[in-house]
């Protein structure tokens, strides 16, 4: 069973990337320590970040 990164939405082979529990029970799936970064240190979004597949562009007319 593949998992997705929880950041990047990128698949993740069986045997790689990495789990992270919190405190409350919540469960993220990290394909890179890029992503483990950016999420649980830095406290970015998704959306924020041009290289993550969740970013979307602004409308500009």
């Amino acid at each position: 069973m593949e998992r997705k990164c929880s950041f990047c939405d990128s698949p993740i082979a069986l045997g790689r990337g990495k789990m992270y529990v919190k405190r409350d029970g919540t469960v993220f799936y990290f394909c890179s320590s890029k992503c483990e970064r950016n999420m649980i240190r830095l406290g970015r979004k998704r959306r924020k970040v041009k290289w993550a597949a969740g970013t979307t562009k602004s409308k500009d007319k």
